[in-house]
């Protein structure tokens, strides 16, 4: 009895199909939020600097609670990548993951490039980089004088403070969140990150997040979608900067945090009470 009870519980999720579903749609919110606000700011001067940041961190929360409790909510392949390695997340999934978050962020630059035809046509109508950064990054914004090395640099150092932060989040023997919190606060994380580190290269600090787009503004008329504004080939720089940063930031918080946690039964007088592992 107890079984068909599993089975029936594990069909009501979707198994792996439910966690590349839900990839999707996380990742499709992301992207809803995050392209659309830059294409409010570029093209129409509504918002900021801030605007973005704060959109793109909401957007992340809210993709967060929208496939959570069904795949983990990675929303980003560098997560992915990162849990595989430290944290005991099936190999097999991975590319997976990775392609559902993908096509996630694809269809969901496809649904704002539509939305905004008029007013990007308007703005820039030889679709050129100044609104190509709606989609995708470019090194120094495609403004400041940043090269493919110095983004690649910038990319690696913001996806390592991401995992490193992140994991201490979700890391049920540090002090994660209450009240199912950590959503808001892994948001207000890429705030953060986008507030101080989106200088050099726009704070991709996710591959589906640039490749996705990429393509789908490639294929919608942003001929140039590959390069920077140099003429550069840069589409490679938020795929493996944020894949080699990601590994990095999780290396660093299982050397210089996880390993000196305390385990169950070794609380410390004047600590917050630790919470029970997962089972």
């Amino acid at each position: 009895m107890k079984e068909r009870v599993r089975n029936r519980a594990a069909k009501r999720g979707g198994g792996i199909v439910g966690e590349l579903s839900a990839e999707f749609a996380g990742t499709m919110i992301l992207i809803l939020f995050g392209a659309a606000v830059v294409a409010q700011v570029v093209a129409a001067g509504l918002g900021d600097h801030d605007s973005i940041a704060w959109a793109w961190g909401l957007g992340v929360t809210l993709g967060v609670y929208v496939a959570g409790r069904i795949s983990g909510a990675h929303i980003n392949p560098a997560v992915t990548l990162s849990f595989a390695i430290f944290r005991g997340f099936s190999w097999r999934k991975v590319l997976p993951y990775m392609l559902a978050q993908t096509a996630g962020a694809f269809v969901a630059a496809l649904l704002v490039r539509w939305n905004y035809t008029e007013v990007l046509a308007k703005f820039d109508p030889g679709h050129t980089y100044k609104t190509q950064i709606v989609f995708n990054t470019l090194p120094g914004n495609g403004t400041f004088p940043v090269s493919e090395w110095g983004a690649l640099r910038d990319q690696i150092m913001g996806t390592a403070i991401l995992i490193l932060v992140l994991f201490a989040i979700t890391d049920l023997l540090n002090t994660p969140p209450g009240a199912n919190l950590a959503p808001l606060i892994i948001g207000l994380l890429i705030v953060a990150i986008g507030m101080a580190w989106g200088t050099n290269a726009g704070y991709a600090i996710n591959p589906a997040r640039d490749l996705g787009p990429r393509l789908a503004s490639f294929i919608t008329g942003y001929h140039g979608a590959w390069r920077d504004q140099y003429g550069n080939l840069y589409f490679w720089v938020p795929i493996v900067g944020p894949l080699v940063g990601g590994p990095l930031g999780g290396l660093l918080y299982k050397f210089l945090i996880a390993r000196y946690l305390p385990r169950a039964g070794e609380q410390e007088v004047g600590r917050l009470p630790e919470p029970e592992p997962a089972k």
